[in-house]
């Protein structure tokens, strides 16, 4: 066992207005298992990267390891290729023995590594890159994010053959996928980062304790410093009028008062604005506590949607629905039965490639969405109906298009600027990031664009297929808060089980054999 010690880590990109770490230290050991998480943009890619020597960088970074990074960037040229024929590059002096020795772990044969990579499923490919992945020797490993558009079925697999994997860092939004492989967690919090022993589960039931406490004596303090700051004032006050009364004193009219009387308000004076800065002392103190409680608290806002209500209750019904495209032998799924009524969450299950996203663009098309895909070149069978008048607010998969600035793209949605930076504030999404070009954010601020195109979207039926790839865990919780508040009508395709598990009313399970 050895570690990996990161001390006065500093760290920024070249042209940023702040520090994406500053003055970072923590140890890890390299046979922990260790789940990375933390609100997207806060830097988990570029530490991954800054691991692998990639950016210069203050402070240091030691370790008696290599490291090797999923996901392996692929060339347009090894798409066309099999596997095989270009391992030795992804993973130089890798054995295809080892690699094969991997993917039968993973139930997985051995004749992907000769197929042409393009033709492979998402879920086969992320399985060979994997399967490359683990079969060194003495490495630490940085795994990114490797359940993107990946099903349940492969998201399964790819749990249990990392639950028997140490010496890695796994980053992932998935709480139960974390939960099953991880037992540390490495946390970026608001202005820190911190190392714990357990799952995702365990840290984060921790952290609400720990925040629970904070906002307990954050009140405390904040009460203490409205009774200093009512006091302060009072005796500064009462100071300035005992200074006020030593100018223009006049004996004749105050015969009464001793000759010393000037000198003896002077001191009473002087005291009462001592005691005035003791208070103000006091009062600065308690502030500088006060902020330290709260600055790794995580406070999600809570976020809106406009549901509109529809003149029927069932939005969308199909009956011994069948599709197959016009080139195929078979049909992706036969006799689907299913109705969608207001108020329902509806999620698609299924295989990748079962005909989810195709279902919902034949709804789209049937509901004449204006920005769906041009029309499918598909033989259906049975009935797909959608209610007249439905308005559908949709997210795509695909985030490739989204360019130019946020306010280009607000004018061309028809979006208010303001209510959609301010969507994406709620989000977490940092303002320098509103000033930047759209293809120059990450894959998880991409999403978030779309997701809160979507929340401003006034709609009787919201369509999200797989929304969530790419998206930290605490927008996911904000997400599911919302979906749970407004209840509006939704047709899903997402493969986190959780986020399932909190707002789903149905799911249905899409297959060849239906019915």
């Amino acid at each position: 066992m050895a570690q990996i010690n990161v001390n006065n880590l500093t760290f920024y990109y070249e042209g940023s207005f702040d520090n994406i770490f500053e003055n970072v230290s923590f140890s890890i050991d390299t046979d922990w298992k260790l789940g990375f998480v933390g609100r997207n943009g806060k830097g988990k890619t570029t530490f991954l990267n800054l691991l692998m020597g990639k950016y210069e960088y203050k402070g240091s970074i030691t370790a008696s390891t290599t490291f090797d990074y999923f996901p392996y960037r692929l060339k347009e040229d090894d798409l066309k290729k099999p596997a095989a024929e270009f391992l030795e590059e992804l993973k130089p002096g890798v054995e295809t023995w080892r690699v094969i020795c991997e993917l039968d772990k993973m139930n997985v044969d051995a004749q992907v590594l000769y197929r042409p990579f393009s033709t492979l499923s998402f879920g086969e490919r992320t399985k060979v890159l994997l399967a490359v992945l683990f079969s060194g020797e003495n490495e630490f490993l940085l795994i990114d994010e490797p359940t993107n558009h990946l099903d349940y079925a492969s998201r399964e697999i790819v749990k249990a053959y990392l639950r028997e994997k140490k010496g890695f860092i796994l980053v992932s939004h998935d709480r139960d996928f974390l939960d099953a492989c991880i037992d540390h967690v490495l946390v970026l919090n608001r202005s820190s980062i911190e190392v714990c022993n357990g799952n995702f589960t365990s840290w984060w039931e921790n952290k609400e304790k720990s925040d629970h406490f904070a906002r307990m004596e954050n009140e405390k303090h904040t009460k203490e410093i409205t009774k200093l700051e009512a006091a302060a004032d009072r005796a500064r006050r009462w100071a300035e009028k005992g200074e006020n009364s030593k100018i223009g004193y006049d004996p004749v009219k105050f015969p009464d008062r001793a000759a010393n009387y000037r000198a003896y308000v002077g001191a009473k004076t002087k005291k009462m604005q001592s005691r005035v800065k003791q208070m103000e002392f006091r009062i600065e103190n308690e502030i500088r506590e006060k902020e330290g409680l709260l600055k790794d608290i995580e406070e999600p806002v809570d976020l809106k949607i406009m549901p509109l209500k529809h003149h029927k209750e069932v939005l969308a019904f199909a009956y011994d629905y069948s599709l197959r495209y016009r080139d195929a032998d078979e049909e992706l799924f036969r006799d689907l039965r299913f109705e969608i009524k207001q108020g329902q969450r509806i999620f698609l299950s299924g295989e990748n490639g079962c005909g989810k996203s195709t279902l919902i663009k034949m709804i789209l098309q049937k509901a004449s969405f204006h920005g769906g895909d041009d029309e499918l070149s598909v033989i259906e069978t049975g009935s797909l109906s959608v209610a007249s008048g439905l308005v559908i607010s949709y997210i795509n998969q695909d985030t490739s298009y989204l360019k130019g600035s946020i306010q280009e793209f607000c004018e061309k949605q028809g979006l208010s600027l303001s209510l959609f930076c301010a969507i994406l504030r709620q989000l977490d999404m940092e303002r320098v990031q509103f000033v930047k070009k759209m293809e120059d954010f990450s894959e998880g601020q991409k999403k978030k664009v779309l997701i809160a195109a979507s929340l401003l979207t006034p709609a009787h039926l919201y369509i999200w297929d797989e929304p969530l790839n790419y998206i930290d865990v605490f927008s996911r919780m904000q997400i599911e808060k919302l979906i749970n508040s407004f209840k509006p009508t939704m047709l899903i395709v997402d493969h986190d089980v959780r986020f399932q598990e909190k707002i789903a009313t149905e799911v249905i399970t899409i297959s060849k054999k239906q019915g």
